[in-house]
């Protein structure tokens, strides 16, 4: 993915574009202009403060990284439960191989290609509040990121789950839990991506950090939810398993709307997001 990365994402990373500005004045004119990056130098225990101590800070101390990070986790956890209990519901119901279990797990993968396609219509929503914004004129509204992300995780990713457990008989043919996987998938793709677009927006120049914090409970959970999957779904039994994850994502689901009526007064009293937002004059020159 490297190169379609590099040639196809424009760089938007406010420093670095000041480096490349100040370069190129540097080159084309007469002019000794540095942007603020090139001017200082960051050591070792700075570098660690940044990605360590600080992610770990606003892991404990920000209430949005920590819920939007358990909100976010329990959707890739949950995925990576899917390649154990989707095996195991299959499977015992209606008698598939390993291979035909792997290949109904696509499912998912349509459900998150739906959200694709449904991300592009909420970005609409996303960029048509700039003008509402009384915070900042002319900049969309960091809580309008939750919007498609509200239905989809109440709908799609706490419904369908409730619908594969409740579809999950041997009378009942395989397409329908099919389409509740779906389901699932759109839900988790909607969510995740909700939680990164506003943490970007809330968090600005520290959301590297934000980010990093949230992933590690993404990785927590993706590494040990899986490890109890299967004796979940044998103790609790299919139907059982898949509604206690339900009632986890439906009390998840309820994370974004408490930041969509709620989100401007926390982001007031939230430090990082005080002090967050690039400054304007970090290019700096002189004859």
């Amino acid at each position: 993915m490297i190169p379609v990365l590099f040639f196809g994402l424009p760089e938007v990373r406010p420093d670095v574009i000041l480096t490349q500005r100040a370069r190129h004045i540097r080159k084309t004119t007469n002019l000794e202009a540095y942007a603020k990056a090139e001017t200082e130098r960051t050591s070792a225990g700075e570098i660690l403060k940044e990605t360590l101590i600080r992610p770990s800070r606003m892991l404990c101390t920000e209430a949005v990284v920590f819920f939007f990070g358990m909100w976010s986790a329990f959707c890739i956890g949950t995925a990576f439960m899917f390649t154990q209990s989707i095996a195991q519901v299959y499977s015992g119901l209606y008698g598939w191989t390993f291979y035909e279990t792997g290949l109904v797990q696509s499912a998912l993968v349509v459900g998150e290609l739906i959200g694709v396609i449904a991300s592009l219509g909420q970005d609409r929503l996303y960029f048509a509040t700039a003008h509402k914004n009384t915070e900042t004129l002319g900049v969309p509204i960091p809580e309008a990121r939750l919007y498609l992300s509200i239905p989809a995780s109440f709908i799609g990713l706490a419904g369908g789950l409730f619908f594969f457990a409740w579809s999950s008989y041997s009378s009942i043919p395989w397409p329908v839990p099919t389409i509740a996987l779906g389901f699932v998938g759109f839900g988790m793709f909607c969510s995740t991506t909700a939680v990164t677009t506003y943490i970007l927006d809330a968090y600005k120049k520290y959301s590297a950090s934000a980010i990093a914090g949230v992933a590690f409970l993404e990785n927590v959970l993706a590494a040990f939810l899986p490890l109890a999957t299967q004796s979940m779904y044998r103790t609790l039994g299919f139907h059982w398993a898949s509604s206690l994850l339900g009632f986890l994502a439906l009390a998840l689901s309820f994370v974004p709307v408490v930041l969509w009526i709620f989100g401007r007064k926390i982001r007031e009293r939230s430090s990082f997001m005080g002090e967050s937002a690039y400054d304007n004059g970090d290019l700096r020159g002189s004859r």
